[in-house]
């Protein structure tokens, strides 16, 4: 069962908005799907709150008498959606479960420095050589000079770069009534949807 973390140290970069749209994506192919929170303030299960019960099931944590939260039974695919300012002992926790780590970034010097230090972090984690990471552009607006700086920096990382996600209200508008891309006409979301794949040949290696 693949665990998929989306993790940025920063607030405001894009985490459940990719969080929920992989797992949308992932439920269209015909995985079961858990989206988790290990954000307090649980964005991704308030989401699942308002998505219709007609499109492909995504499920989240089940409680257990035990007051433990698993996947549900016959889970296949796990994502996870996580805070800003994840270290210490919830970053162990994270990087034990994971198989997978995409950390989102938006094209400002802010989330480029936050980004370099959390991947330094990483790179010296123990548990670093047993998951891999990714990154990917967010809210992106072509023929901006930021724009161009996120793609220098993201080539100079030596990580694998899986994407850019340009700057729509379609994400928004989506989010709002608990949907992805996955779940409108395709013609709505055409200059989207090809922006994904990268990231989801990844998930699926």
């Amino acid at each position: 069962m693949p665990v998929i973390v989306v993790a940025n140290p920063k607030g405001g970069v894009g985490k459940s908005t990719l969080a929920t749209n992989l797992a949308g994506a992932l439920a269209h192919q015909g995985h079961a799907v858990m989206l988790g929170d290990v954000d307090r303030q649980q964005s991704s299960r308030q989401w699942l709150a308002r998505r219709p019960p007609a499109l492909p099931v995504i499920r989240g944590w089940e409680l257990h008498p035990d007051d433990v939260v698993r996947p549900p039974k016959g889970t296949t695919h796990v994502v996870l959606d996580t805070p800003a300012g994840m270290h210490g002992k919830r970053l162990d926790n994270v990087m034990k479960a994971a198989d997978k780590l995409v950390i989102p970034l938006q094209p400002s010097l802010f989330d480029i420095q936050a980004t370099h230090a959390f991947l330094a972090e990483l790179r010296a984690h123990k548990r670093a050589d047993r998951v891999a990471f990714g990154v990917i552009g967010m809210r992106v607006r072509e023929g901006t000079i930021s724009n161009e700086q996120l793609h220098r920096y993201l080539e100079s990382l030596g990580v694998p770069v899986l994407g850019f996600l340009r700057d729509t209200q379609n994400y928004v508008q989506l989010a709002a009534r608990g949907l992805t891309l996955w779940d409108v006409a395709p013609s709505r979301v055409e200059r989207d949807l090809p922006q994904w794949q990268p990231l989801l040949q990844w998930a699926a290696s």
